[in-house]
């Protein structure tokens, strides 16, 4: 297996922060694994909302998640504030492929990256449905560069 590169924030092109909480450090003094992951979650979730394009209560179409993936490169521990890089990398069908770095308080390289894969499907029936014309618009905005 090939290991990435910690990223810089210029791979990315919408960022959003979160604070460390006490309640993430694990026994060994840092930030436990499996926080990262709730941060790729509120990052790609996040973004869809604020650009309308998740309505979680009501909306047609969900994403779900069918793969994720986290490369670590240094650690993180509280009163850290996170910064989350997100950028988009494939763009099918049904699904989209986001990328989110994640930034320790002002440093330009990342501490951890990962992979977030959604599937779109219809809210009742769970069958993939086609991406909306809006969400492949917006996510045009956040490509990384090829």
């Amino acid at each position: 297996m090939t290991r990435t590169r910690p990223r810089p924030r210029s791979d990315f092109h919408w960022f959003c922060q979160v604070n460390t909480q006490w309640k993430d450090i694990d026994i060994y003094g840092h930030v436990n694994n499996a926080v990262h992951y709730t941060w790729f979650d509120t990052a790609v979730n996040g973004w869809l909302v604020d650009r309308g394009l998740l309505d979680p209560l009501c909306g047609e179409a969900v994403g779900l998640v069918v793969h994720t993936s986290c490369e670590y490169f240094d650690e993180v521990v509280f009163p850290d504030l996170v910064t989350c890089g997100l950028c988009v990398t494939r763009v099918g069908t049904t699904s989209v492929t986001y990328e989110i770095s994640l930034f320790r308080n002002d440093r330009d390289q990342s501490f951890a990256h990962g992979t977030f894969v959604h599937v779109y499907v219809d809210r009742l029936t769970r069958r993939p449905v086609p991406l909306s014309e809006d969400m492949r618009h917006a996510v045009h905005h956040i490509r990384a560069p090829h």
